[in-house]
Formats: C-alpha cells, sequence, structure tokens
C-alpha cells in the first residue's frame, strides 16, 4: 500500500511522487506525516501562525472535500487527547468569499488547500506572501491531470516561485495510474541548475479485480431507428441503476448531463424524484454541488449523473456501478471514472460504457481492450510555451525588480522550461516592455519596463496588479450568465443560450426546471416552473480530446481489418480475429465486422498508416 511506501520518505522530507489506484489511499499517505508533525509541534507549544503545507489540486470541488476530511480528524484527535490543538487548515479558491479571505490573512491555515490560478494569485499579494515564507511541504494531487496540459505548465512556475521563497520545501506528487512516472516525477520537482533534483517514485500497482463492460442497448446501432435507440438507451441505463445500489453515469458534457437527468426523472417518475437523482458539473452553483456530493457521501442519492466533475479524487462515499455514456476518451479517464466505484481497497470496479453509434463501438472496445491489458496512455508535457511564460514573467515583475540573468535561470529550474532558448526567453521580454512599437497600434501597450543597461526588469503603470489577478491562468475564457432565484445562485448558462431565451421559457439547470423572467447585466432571474416541457443549455467547448496512444490503437486496428478483407479472408475468420483481438460479445462484433465490410467495399478505410481527405464535386 501506498502508506507502507511512502510515509516515511515524507517524515524523512524527500521529494517523492506517489502513484496508486484510485481509492487505494494517496492523499491519506501525504498527509499522515504532516499531521503528525503539526501535532507534535502543537502539543509542544511551538506551533506558528503560518502556512506549514500547501496542497494543490485541479478542482475547487476535491479541495473542499479534502477540507472535510482533514477537519474531522483533527477535531477526533483533539476529542482524544483532551486538548485544543489550533491546527487550522484553509481553502483559498474562486469560490472563497471577502470575508474568508481576509480571516485567513489574520489567521492563516497550517495547512492551505488551492487551486494552481488561486496559487499565482498569493504569489504575487504582498499581504499573503509573509505566511508563505517557510512552507515546508508542497503537494500536488492529480498531477496526472495538470502535467498534460497548459495548467500543468502555469504550476510548475509557481512551484519554482515557491521554492525560491522557501528552499528547503518538500515536494509531494499524488498520481492515479499513469505513464511515463519517470517524467512525471522529473515535472513534479524540476532541477537545480543543470542538476535534476532527487525524487523517489511510490508505484503501487496492486490489482483491483475489475469487472468492465461495453454494453450496446440494441441489436443492431444502424438498423435500428433513431427514437426505438434512444429509448432503449434509457431502459438500459435504469435497467443497470435498479440493480445497483448507488450508480455514478459520466456524460463527457453538461448539456447531455442535464438531458439525462431530466429525461430519466420524466421516463420513470416512480423511480427519480428530486430526493434521489442529481445533477453535477462545473456550470452549477456552489451550495447546489456541496449539497450533492454531501448528500452522495450520506447514502442519500440513487444516481448521480455527472459531466466530468467528479471523475478525479473526491471522496463520494461507496458508489456501486459507474456508467460512461459514450467514449471517455483516453484508457486513464476510463480508469478514473471507474475507479469512482469500489472506491475502497478491496473492492470490485465496476463499470458499464454504452455505446450508442459503430464508431463509439470500435473506439470503446479498444478502450477496453488497453484498460484490461494495462496500456496506459502516455502523458505528453508541454514545454517552453511562451504565452504562460509571459504571464509569470510579468507576474514576477510586479512583485519585484528582478535582473533578466536571474529570472532566466530561476525559469529553466522547471521541467517545462529546462530547454528554453535565451532568444526566445529575450523576444517575450521585449514584447512585454513594448519595444515592439508597432503592437501600439493594435492597442498592445507595454507591460513592464526593462533597462538593458543593467538588465533589470520591473512594473509598469498603477493598474499591473489588477490586470494581473483578474487574467491570470490558462483556462480558456467563457462568458457565463448567473442564474438566480431572488439571491440564490442557482448555476450559470452560457451567453448565447441566454439571447435565446424570452420570458417565460422553460430550461433545466441542475435536474430542476425553471422559468426564466428577466435579465439584468449578467444576471438571470428565473422561477421554479410548471410542468412544461424545458430546453436544454448548451455550453460553450465542451468536446473532450481523444488521447494520442487511444488514437493511434484505433489507427492500428484500422489497418488490421482493412488488411483482413484485402486478403479476402472469410468472414468467420474476420469474426475470429475480432473475439481474439478485442474483448466484445457476438452483437459487438457483427457490428464492427459490417460496419468495415461498407467501408472497405463501398469507401476507404483510414489508418495509422493512411489519412482519408474527403473532397466534394463543389
Amino acid at each position: 500500500m501506498p502508506q507502507l511506501y511512502g510515509v516515511m520518505e515524507i517524515h524523512n522530507r524527500k521529494n517523492v511522487l506517489i502513484s496508486a489506484p484510485t481509492g487505494s489511499g494517496k492523499t491519506l499517505t501525504c498527509f499522515l506525516s504532516i499531521l503528525n508533525e503539526l501535532v507534535d509541534s502543537s502539543l509542544k507549544g511551538i506551533l506558528e501562525d503560518k502556512v506549514y503545507a500547501v496542497y494543490v489540486s485541479p478542482l475547487k470541488a476535491l479541495n473542499q472535500d479534502i477540507k472535510v476530511n482533514l477537519t474531522q480528524p483533527l477535531e477526533e484527535l483533539e476529542r482524544l487527547s483532551e486538548k485544543k490543538l489550533g491546527i487550522r487548515v484553509g481553502v483559498r479558491t474562486g469560490d472563497t468569499t471577502a470575508y474568508e479571505k481576509q480571516k485567513m490573512l489574520k489567521d492563516p491555515p497550517h495547512i492551505l488547500i488551492t487551486t494552481p490560478e488561486s496559487l499565482a494569485i498569493l504569489l504575487n499579494s504582498p499581504k499573503f506572501q509573509t505566511h508563505l515564507g517557510n512552507v515546508q511541504w508542497l503537494i500536488v494531487d492529480e498531477i496526472h491531470s495538470l502535467a498534460e496540459n497548459k495548467r500543468g505548465v502555469h504550476l510548475s512556475l509557481s512551484l519554482e516561485r515557491l521554492q525560491k521563497m522557501c528552499p528547503g520545501v518538500t515536494r509531494v506528487g499524488l498520481s492515479a495510474t499513469i505513464a511515463p512516472l519517470e517524467d512525471i516525477a522529473h515535472y513534479l520537482v524540476g532541477y537545480n541548475g543543470d542538476e535534476e533534483r532527487d525524487c523517489g517514485i511510490v508505484d503501487v500497482q496492486f490489482l483491483k479485480e475489475m469487472d468492465l463492460k461495453v454494453v450496446s442497448p440494441v441489436r443492431s446501432l444502424v438498423d435500428t431507428d433513431y427514437l426505438l435507440k434512444h429509448r432503449k438507451m434509457y431502459d438500459t441505463m435504469h435497467e443497470l441503476i435498479q440493480q445497483h445500489k448507488t450508480t455514478l453515469i459520466f456524460t463527457n458534457t453538461r448539456s447531455a448531463t442535464e438531458r439525462v437527468v431530466h429525461n430519466l426523472k420524466e421516463m420513470y417518475p416512480q423511480y427519480y424524484n428530486g430526493e434521489n437523482i442529481a445533477a453535477h458539473h462545473g456550470s452549477l452553483g456552489k451550495t447546489n454541488r456541496f449539497t450533492t456530493e454531501q448528500n452522495l457521501r450520506d447514502g442519500k442519492l440513487k444516481v448521480v449523473v455527472s459531466s466530468t466533475s467528479l471523475e478525479l479524487g473526491i471522496d463520494i462515499g461507496y458508489i456501486d456501478l459507474v456508467i460512461c455514456l459514450g467514449s471517455p476518451k483516453s484508457v486513464a479517464r476510463l480508469l478514473q471514472r471507474a475507479g469512482r466505484a469500489g472506491h475502497q481497497l478491496h473492492s470490485i470496479v465496476k463499470a458499464r460504457v454504452i455505446v450508442m453509434d459503430r464508431d463509439d463501438l470500435v473506439e470503446c472496445a479498444l478502450l477496453l481492450k488497453s484498460a484490461v491489458e494495462k496500456k496506459i496512455d502516455r502523458v505528453h508535457i508541454p514545454k517552453n510555451a511562451l504565452d504562460v511564460l509571459a504571464q509569470h514573467i510579468y507576474g514576477i515583475a510586479i512583485n519585484q525588480t528582478i535582473n533578466i540573468y536571474e529570472l532566466f535561470h530561476l525559469i529553466k529550474n522547471t521541467f517545462c522550461y529546462h530547454t528554453l532558448e535565451w532568444s526566445d526567453f529575450f523576444e517575450t521580454i521585449k514584447y512585454l516592455s513594448g519595444e515592439y512599437v508597432s503592437l501600439e497600434e493594435r492597442h498592445v501597450y507595454a507591460r513592464i519596463w526593462h533597462d538593458p543597461e543593467t538588465g533589470m526588469i520591473g512594473r509598469r503603470g498603477k493598474m499591473a496588479r489588477i490586470i494581473y489577478m483578474t487574467n491570470i491562468g490558462t483556462i480558456p475564457e467563457e462568458t457565463y450568465v448567473t442564474v438566480k432565484i431572488g439571491e440564490q445562485i442557482v448555476g450559470k448558462i452560457d451567453e448565447g443560450f441566454l439571447e435565446r431565451l424570452r420570458p417565460g421559457d422553460v430550461f433545466v439547470l441542475g435536474g430542476n426546471v425553471y422559468m426564466f423572467k428577466f435579465s439584468r447585466g449578467m444576471t438571470a432571474q428565473v422561477s421554479t416552473s410548471v410542468s412544461r416541457p424545458p430546453t436544454v443549455p448548451s455550453w460553450f467547448s465542451e468536446m473532450l480530446p481523444l488521447s494520442f496512444d487511444l488514437a493511434m490503437e484505433i489507427g492500428r486496428f484500422r489497418r488490421l481489418m482493412e488488411d483482413r478483407f484485402a486478403n479476402n479472408k472469410s468472414k468467420e475468420e474476420i469474426l475470429q480475429f475480432i473475439h481474439e483481438y478485442l474483448y466484445v460479445d457476438e452483437n459487438a462484433a457483427e457490428s464492427i465486422y459490417h460496419y468495415f465490410y461498407e467501408q472497405f467495399h463501398f469507401s476507404v478505410i483510414p489508418s495509422d498508416k493512411k489519412i482519408v481527405i474527403e473532397t466534394y464535386p463543389f
């Protein structure tokens, strides 16, 4: 177990990456040593008013969950020791109120729980910086979901800036099953000049029993009428839900989440009501999300439908079954989602993937094959992203005047920028300091000053800090309209969806139906609605990307199928190959055979060796 190998490493102040399956206690491992030392300091009367540990995770919901899971054991320890320990745990995210932020300045949390973006803001907060001067532990949870994108690049620079403030900080990374672990470890700790910093790897890959299946709601995915197929999909879902105590459904998009909750309520009103079914996604109000999570922990919900917001390591109690509507698009994501079921040490991981067309069937069959055979997607860590670099240079210049050579060496200590060329770095400095006069014609103005003689840079303009704070991070900008009943926030809808609404229109949000009354600015006022058919909101940019390794597996399988048709293999031989290669039943094998038969005889089969470009006569 990770506790066996990880606790002493953290206690001995060694950098460590802990990789283990979902539900194995990775978070417990990292906090055992930290809580032990904080409790010891408290009992000796030497606990100071400062931040000892910074915990960073990509999800606000996960942060709130960690706070609950730390506060309860601390209360229990106080009860057992009959002493007030006074160990504070605080959450600082976009959901944190101004009052809570002010309170943190006065009484800083000993364990600070935050997100990558909020950490970058805190590093640039003059008042809070004093509390970060002697951080001893830096924990990055769900590191696999950060390292593969620009949020992770942004975080890597924040980690290095914190390391400069606290040279003795111990870095701890927590990851689900992922590859290659060596790259993730290097990403976590970075470099000290030209030398890689030491980082131990705790790789605990015990095999939990897995019950994974791809399910088609009908015998033929082509010949069945769409409406019948749609009805059968809900029948299949309903049947699976009723066979299990608690079910978690992943839909990939917020719109689909709303649609599924509403349709289950409408189609099976005697089984689902507002008490035992709920929606969970990032566009719901904070109160709604927290209530759903707590009800799930308390066993009050029969089924929860989520887009992607519950796939990371939130403690949501016991889940019997996970259903994925359509492909999760990567092996790691499938295992992460499936691991929500059986989120205990010796429980069975049980998941079903429901497919609605033959493209999805092929993709999900190969996804299942890779999951069963433990072929995990390799993470590709972005390097030398100059847009993220510009953000951090601007942030550092706001905080202090610094020599560009010192800044360059600080930046090159991160894994993501270790190969950064001086020319690219200096061009970024020139861009930020407004040396390209033509940019002013496009209303792009200098953000920092640069003295070529001394090599020093610093902030420019009175509004520098506000501009930095309000434009931080790499999450794509989305324009949301807040939906309210009176002063109570229900959630958020896309601005484009609001433009199509007229007073009296009915729409669904959080699984409940509301009637639109009016809008003022970026707020829409609604009331609880009468029973009229609602529309489902659409949110911008919700598509999940297909992982590179899975895409190559699909291309390879397509080529193998084309080879068999080209060599005039019989139907029986090709079906036998499908059964040997994939973990599918008779119906699925038959569907896959006819899919490739039609492509081979009436079109062209694209593969990992062949790109097909469609053209039109006009």
